[in-house]
C-alpha cells in the first residue's frame, strides 16, 4: 500500500510493508507502508508506545528493519547531511556556545571554524538567534535551545528532516510559535519532514497530511489530509476549517483505539 496524496511530488523516503521485531520477541511495527514526497510536511500521530519514534530512527538509518523496505536519503548512497534528526531533548552540549554547537556536524564533516562561519551565522540568523551565538545552553529559554538544536540541524542544508516530539516540553505560547517559525523554515528550505507528536492541534497545524498510528504493533489505521494553503496563519488556529480537521483526525484516533480495545 502506497500512501500519497501530492502525487506531484516525487517520493524522498518510501515506507513499503515494514515490520520490526526486537530481539526480546516484542513486534513494534506491522506493515507499515507510506511515503513522503520531496517538500511535503507529514505527521505521525498515535498513542505512546505505537512505534511513531521506531519509524524515525528505522528512516534515519538508526535501526534496522526485521522485515519489508524503507527507501530514504539516510539509507541510500547520499551523504549523511541529506538527513537531519530532531530529538524532543535538545542534546545540546553544554559547555560550547550556541556557535559551537550549530557548527558541530560541520565540524564533524571537517569543516574548519573560519571556513563554517558564514553558514553557521546564516542559519543562526533565520532562527532569531543572530544575537546568542555567544551564549551558553544553561543561559537560554527551553524555546531558544530547541532552535538551537534546529538550526544544528538546518545548517547541513538537508533535504530531509525527522523530528521526534520537538516541541513536547514547551509551553503552549512558545510551541505555537515554533510551529509558525517551522512551517518558515520549511518552505525557505525545501524539506521533506517526518514529524511526530501527540498533539492532533500541533500535527493539523504544521501538515499537509497526518497519518494516524494504532497501538502497537503500530501501522498506519487512517490518513486525514489538510487541505489548507500555505502559509499557515494564526487565524486558522480559529477557523472552521481547523476545528473540523482537528475533529476528523481526533475521531481516526478514536476509532483505532476502540479497534484496539483501548480508551482514547
Amino acid at each position: 500500500m502506497r500512501m500519497n496524496t501530492t502525487a506531484a511530488l516525487a517520493p524522498t523516503i518510501e515506507l513499503h510493508d515494514v515490520v520490526k521485531r526486537y530481539a526480546s520477541g516484542t513486534l513494534a511495527l506491522q506493515g507499515i507502508s507510506f511515503d513522503v514526497g520531496a517538500r511535503e510536511f507529514v505527521s505521525l500521530l498515535g498513542p505512546s508506545g505505537c512505534g511513531k519514534s521506531t519509524v524515525l530512527r528505522l528512516v534515519a538509518g538508526l535501526d534496522e528493519v526485521t522485515g519489508g523496505r524503507i527507501s530514504s536519503p539516510a539509507l541510500g548512497s547520499a551523504t549523511t547531511s541529506d538527513t537531519a534528526f530532531v530529538f524532543q531533548d535538545p542534546t545540546l552540549m553544554p559547555w560550547a556556545s550556541v556557535f559551537d554547537n550549530v557548527w558541530l556536524p560541520l565540524r564533524l564533516a571537517g569543516q574548519s571554524k573560519d571556513d563554517a562561519t558564514a553558514q553557521v551565522r546564516q542559519v543562526l540568523a533565520l532562527v532569531g538567534l543572530a544575537e546568542f551565538e555567544t551564549a551558553f545552553p544553561a543561559e537560554l529559554s527551553g524555546g531558544m535551545r530547541m532552535r538551537t538544536s534546529i538550526a544544528r540541524a538546518l545548517v547541513t542544508k538537508p533535504h530531509v528532516l525527522l523530528m521526534d516530539e520537538p516541541f513536547a516540553a514547551l509551553d503552549e505560547i512558545t510551541r505555537q510559535r515554533l510551529n509558525a517559525d517551522l512551517l518558515a523554515w520549511w518552505q525557505s528550505n525545501a524539506l521533506a519532514v517526518l514529524f511526530v507528536t501527540h498533539s492532533v492541534f500541533e500535527a493539523v497545524f504544521l501538515s499537509q497530511r497526518v497519518l494516524v498510528m494504532g497501538a502497537r504493533p503500530g501501522r498506519i489505521v487512517a490518513e486525514v489530509v489538510v487541505v489548507e494553503p500555505m502559509p499557515r496563519t494564526a487565524e486558522f488556529r480559529t477557523s472552521q476549517r481547523y476545528a473540523q480537521t482537528c475533529r476528523d483526525v481526533t475521531r481516526a484516533l478514536e476509532v483505532a483505539s476502540a479497534a484496539d480495545g483501548l480508551s482514547a
